[in-house]
């Protein structure tokens, strides 16, 4: 069993990334491979979005699978697809998301539609990653989850009500499934305030430029400071299980 001690080295290590195509997966593809682990990169378009990314990568043995949040049965052939090439898989990554800006107020524009693929794409999206990929996290011995979750889940501010709610839940499903998987595997969220990507659509230069100038270290983040912050899980925080760590420049101040 593991001591849990800091690690210099993902060596050996396979690294699933959900969303893996994305700014923020893709970034933390770049953070891990570089430290020796195998990435496989899963998005609904992966063999199309992630063939040039793969190319950028250190190392070797990379791949990519396509699967959707969505749709339980493409995560459980992804999870036998890495088991049958590479036999493994220590750290699961879930970037993946989906949002759409609406006023905490405008309760018309919250349609039961809007809430439903919100909560599938935040919430249940990842438990369902987690369950497709759980038996080969458990034989690692040593398996890492990390949640890309948000500052909206403890402060209630966010894109919307359904977003919040989704990130608020993953942050405390996280918190028992820690206690659950332990000790052979870890549940940890990273909590991003807003990020300098496409992910939420519609913000643009203004937007980020007045939220730097009221977030406590004067800038807003990047998707490498997600990443940072996700290689520090595998890699340095490993005596830490069932809660998050906030990179957010201060935004929840």
């Amino acid at each position: 069993m593991s001591s849990f001690q800091s690690v210099d080295d993902l060596n050996g290590k396979v690294a699933v990334i959900i969303g893996g195509n994305g700014a923020v997966g893709f970034a933390t593809a770049q953070r891990l491979s570089k430290l020796g682990a195998t990435c496989v990169l899963i998005s609904r378009n992966a063999l199309v979005k992630g063939q040039s990314q793969l190319s950028l990568l250190p190392g070797s043995g990379h791949f990519c699978i396509n699967a959707s949040i969505t749709d339980s049965s493409t995560l459980i052939a992804a999870a036998t697809e890495v088991r049958n090439r590479v036999g493994r898989c220590d750290i699961l990554v879930n970037s993946a998301g989906f949002t759409k800006p609406v006023a905490p107020g405008n309760l018309d524009d919250l349609t039961d539609e809007l809430i439903d693929d919100v909560m599938k794409a935040n919430f249940r999206g990842v438990i369902a990653s987690i369950r497709a990929f759980l038996p080969l996290l458990k034989e690692s011995g040593d398996g890492l989850i990390v949640s890309v979750s948000s500052i909206a889940a403890f402060t209630g501010v966010g894109s919307s009500l359904a977003y919040i709610a989704a990130k608020a839940s993953l942050d405390i499903v996280s918190e028992t499934l820690a206690k659950a998987l332990a000790p052979t595997v870890r549940v940890l969220c990273v909590s991003p305030g807003v990020v300098d990507s496409a992910f939420v659509p519609g913000r643009g230069s203004d937007f980020n430029e007045k939220t730097a100038a009221t977030t406590a270290l004067k800038r807003i983040g990047i998707p490498d400071d997600v990443a940072s912050a996700i290689e520090a899980c595998a890699t340095r925080l490993r005596f830490s299980t069932g809660t998050r760590i906030v990179i957010d420049g201060g935004r929840h101040l």
